[in-house]
């Protein structure tokens, strides 16, 4: 395995024919969704104290078999931190090191060797930290990157991050309604039958780039006016949020894997969906609402006419990626934990950060579980 410190984009973008077929067929880690996180949030974007940092690992064949899409960033008393390509305001879940089926260990083992050797020793940039977000608490790569570089001497610290919630898909609508409760049930049909069935309701999808803009715009339009509503700005007042996804959408429309939709209600939108489309998984991004028309439901409205189609079109799964809240197990959907990874060197002072942080950890747990036994305990009438 021979592994090369990328710190120029257009070197990167040299591996991008190759860079999906690595990736296990989950959007957020696709070359069109890292590409342009660089573009509107990374070093390109107006220098923000950013440098690409990718490690692309080779084999003997000179084969691409694994890539870490990681930038470096410089983060005050922690130094220059590795992170992974898409975090922040973008929110990209299931990130992690990309590898060729069956080599993942290889991998994580040659990325783990130049970064405790190679790098201490003449390669292209020094790291004092690594934070690795948003992946998935069951990342068979991650875990044997984390052992690699714990063997190597460096010190890590994992905890738990939020929670992605998914919904496994069965054959037929029927048989998903069958999963629901009866209320919930009851209302669906109701809802069905009151304004899809009757013709008043209807699901629009986006097709072509004309479809796309007119798309966008809805989506925009309802998300702010929804978050205004409850005193919140809204993801799309930021300008680097809404030119991301202007260029991330016309990307995925273009290989077929935009599902952005809206629902029209007596012709006039009421409900819309940005959702991205893995290799057998639909995931649920972004959404907006009428907040005049919350008396017929959209929210739950587009919802059940797109989690419809997903079954229909034989997904395995219907993904409402992080929050916990409150609709997501109403529909049936099940918790994916993630997890947050920190690595030190091992050199210094780093031992003292170590500590520090564990220390941190305790009492946050200690302050959890006092919170959780004080809302236990039975109260005084």
């Amino acid at each position: 395995m021979q592994v090369a410190c990328i710190t120029r984009w257009d070197e990167l973008a040299g591996l991008a024919s190759h860079w999906n077929s690595l990736a296990k067929g989950v959007p957020f880690r696709w070359w069109c969704w890292l590409a342009a996180w660089w573009r509107h949030y990374g070093e390109s974007a107006g220098g923000t104290g950013c440098r690409l940092f990718a490690l692309a690992v080779h084999d003997h064949e000179n084969r691409l078999v694994g890539l870490a899409p990681w930038y470096l960033e410089s983060q005050g008393a922690w130094g220059r931190v590795v992170r992974f390509l898409g975090p922040g305001d973008v929110c990209s879940d299931y990130l992690s090191i990309l590898a060729l089926a069956g080599r993942e260990e290889q991998v994580a083992v040659a990325l783990a060797d130049w970064l405790v050797v190679d790098s201490a020793h003449g390669g292209c940039l020094a790291w004092d930290a690594l934070s690795l977000c948003g992946v998935d608490a069951d990342d068979g790569i991650t875990r044997h990157f984390v052992d690699a570089m714990q063997a190597r001497g460096s010190l890590a610290c994992r905890e738990p991050g939020a929670n992605c919630w998914r919904i496994h898909l069965p054959a037929t609508w029927d048989e998903y309604l069958a999963t629901l409760s009866r209320s919930h049930r009851k209302q669906l049909r109701r809802l069905q039958r009151r304004w899809f069935d009757s013709g008043r309701a209807t699901l629009q999808l986006v097709h072509d780039e004309d479809d796309l803009n007119r798309g966008l715009s809805i989506l925009a339009d309802l998300h702010q006016r929804r978050r205004r509503a409850l005193g919140q700005p809204g993801r799309f007042a930021n300008d680097s949020f809404a030119a991301f996804h202007r260029e991330a959408a016309s990307q995925l429309l273009q290989q077929g894997s935009l599902r952005l939709t809206w629902v029209e209600l007596d012709g006039n939108p009421v409900a819309a969906e940005y959702q991205v489309i893995g290799s057998d998984v639909v995931y649920a991004y972004q959404s907006g609402v009428d907040p005049a028309a919350l008396e017929v439901e959209p929210g739950r409205l587009v919802m059940m006419a797109t989690l419809r189609r997903a079954i229909e079109e034989g997904y395995r799964a219907f993904d409402l990626l992080r929050g916990d809240e409150p609709y997501k197990p109403h529909w049936r959907a099940q918790p994916r934990p993630s997890m947050q990874v920190t690595i030190l060197p091992g050199r210094g002072t780093d031992w003292l950060k170590h500590g520090a942080w564990v220390a941190r950890r305790q009492v946050r747990a200690w302050v959890k579980a006092g919170w959780n036994l004080a809302a236990s305990l039975p109260t005084q009438a």
